[in-house]
C-alpha cells in the first residue's frame, strides 16, 4: 500500500531505509535525511522522534533535498502513513482560543488567511471533514502543521506555538 524510502545523501544516494508503516523513532536506521521517494500513500515526516517538531506532508513523488519538501534541514526523525481521503471537506476556524470569538467555515482551500477571514492568527479549529494542513505563510509557503479530523482547542493541539496561519489546502488525492 503505502512505501517510502529515505537517503543519507541528496539525490537518492547513500544508505537508505524503506518504511511502510508509522515509525515513531528513524534514527536507528539513518542519521540523516537530505533526499526521499514517496512511493505510495501519503505520509507526515517529522523533525524529531514520537511525531514532534517541523511537520513535512508528503505526497506521492521524488524530493531529491531537503529543500523540495520545505525542509529547513536534513533531520527526519520520524514517520506517518495517512490514509487517502476522497470525501467532503469542512472546518471552522477561530481567532480566539478554545473555539471562541470570529468564527469562519470553509470547505476550500485558502492561499491567504487575512484576505479572507480578516486575522492574521487561528488560535484554534474544528476539522470536521477531512484532512488539511496549516502554512505558516502565505501562498502555502513555511512550516506545514497536518490536522486530521477532530477539534484542536489551541494551536499547541496541531504542533505550533504561534498561531500566526498564511494559508491552508485540503489534503487531496489530485495534489500528492
Amino acid at each position: 500500500m503505502g512505501k517510502i524510502i529515505f537517503y543519507e545523501g541528496s539525490n537518492f544516494q547513500g544508505r537508505s531505509y524503506e518504511c511502510s508503516a508509522d515509525c515513531t523513532d528513524t534514527y536507528r536506521y539513518f542519521n540523516c535525511c537530505n533526499s526521499i521517494r514517496v512511493m505510495g500513500g501519503y505520509w507526515v515526516a517529522y523533525e524529531k522522534p514520537y511525531y514532534m517538531g517541523y511537520q513535512y506532508v508528503l505526497g506521492r513523488g521524488e524530493y531529491p533535498n531537503f529543500h523540495h519538501w520545505m525542509g529547513f534541514n536534513s533531520c527526519i526523525r520520524s514517520c506517518q502513513m495517512f490514509p487517502p481521503y476522497r470525501g467532503a471537506y469542512r472546518m471552522r476556524i477561530y481567532n480566539r482560543p478554545e473555539m471562541y470569538g470570529h468564527m469562519m467555515e470553509f470547505t476550500d482551500d485558502c492561499p491567504n488567511v487575512y484576505d479572507r477571514f480578516g486575522y492574521h492568527g487561528i488560535y484554534s479549529c474544528n476539522c470536521m471533514e477531512g484532512y488539511w494542513t496549516f502554512y505558516e505563510h502565505p501562498n502555502y509557503r513555511g512550516r506545514q502543521y497536518f490536522l486530521r479530523p477532530g477539534e484542536y482547542r489551541a494551536c499547541s493541539e496541531w504542533g505550533c506555538m504561534n498561531p500566526m496561519i498564511g494559508s491552508f489546502r485540503r489534503m487531496r488525492s489530485s495534489l500528492m
